[in-house]
């Protein structure tokens, strides 16, 4: 299973366009196998993601994740395809719905059915970023378009996948899923089977099963759990999410981090890697009282990154 890491925010504050570039340095430097970019209410994902590339020479370099709604499918490739041109093939683009509350309330557009948007999403998107063209008659998008972008080709596409028919799905038409706030059981007994069979029933390779979860290397992983119910409360009022929380069988974010000493949080990878999981990405999660504890768990990362 390899290590990645989720840059942005450096206790608490937003990083700058120079500051993401220097993360994504000192993650290759450290010899992580990724860094991954969200797509929230800060800077564009794809374009740091293209900026972050094009300053490193190794590292892969992805999006957790990128909103379909706001994007017309037809943009959405032609910036990853730059992007992947400016990565000199190392980019990932990873996409997702998003949430109602953001689509509807905050944006003023529909969400009433995001399983079929999905589909359509990407029986534009897939072609475009495979073949370079694409011709789709359907209810949410009708395109005849073709796109050339040199070095732009071969970006692989991960979806945002929590329920069984979008993992299916998933499965079907993507390279892979990026999860977040997703416990191990659920990974093992849920995301895993449904997407792994999907792919194998379509004839496609094993898809990539990126793994994203809060860890915190500790001497006081009770804090790490309550610092981990503070910062991640939102979780646990999103549909998506507490539907995840609900198979994990845990009240919130607090019962899905991983939080211990390097005994522990190994055991805890390792058993997500038996899973299933092709990629770790760590969500740094500090401690109140243990300023050890983010240095300590990315000592402890990029101990087993570099193998």
């Amino acid at each position: 299973m390899k290590i990645g890491i989720g840059i942005g925010e450096l206790g608490g504050t937003p990083a700058d366009v120079d500051g993401l570039i220097a993360q994504a340095k000192s993650a290759e430097d450290d010899g992580f196998a990724s860094v991954w970019l969200a797509n929230i209410f800060s800077f564009d994902a794809i374009t740091m993601s293209a900026l972050c590339a094009r300053e490193t020479s190794r590292i892969e370099v992805g999006t957790a994740v990128v909103p379909t709604f706001p994007r017309h499918p037809i943009a959405m490739a032609q910036q990853a395809m730059t992007a992947q041109a400016m990565a000199r093939g190392r980019f990932t683009l990873g996409i997702g719905l998003s949430h109602q509350i953001v689509i509807e309330t905050m944006l003023g557009l529909s969400f009433a059915k995001p399983y079929s948007h999905m589909k359509e999403y990407l029986e534009v998107l897939v072609p475009l970023l495979r073949t370079g063209s694409v011709m789709h008659q359907g209810g949410e998008y009708r395109v005849a378009a073709s796109l050339k972008v040199p070095g732009g080709e071969h970006c692989q596409i991960l979806v945002a996948a929590l329920a069984p028919k979008m993992l299916a799905l998933t499965g079907t038409v993507a390279d892979g899923t990026i999860t977040w706030m997703t416990g191990p059981k659920t990974i093992r007994e849920h995301t895993v089977p449904r997407i792994a069979e999907a792919a194998a029933a379509a004839g496609r390779p094993a898809p990539r099963v990126v793994v994203g979860l809060p860890v915190a290397v500790t001497r006081d992983p009770d804090a790490a759990r309550r610092a981990a119910a503070q910062q991640f409360v939102v979780y646990g009022t999103l549909p998506s999410y507490r539907a995840m929380f609900d198979r994990e069988g845990v009240e919130g974010p607090a019962g899905i981090v991983i939080a211990g000493d390097e005994a522990t949080v190994g055991a805890e990878l390792a058993g997500l890697a038996a899973a299933g999981a092709t990629d770790f990405l760590w969500a740094p999660c500090p401690v109140e009282g243990d300023a050890d504890a983010i240095p300590r768990t990315r000592a402890f990362l990029t101990k087993l990154a570099r193998g």
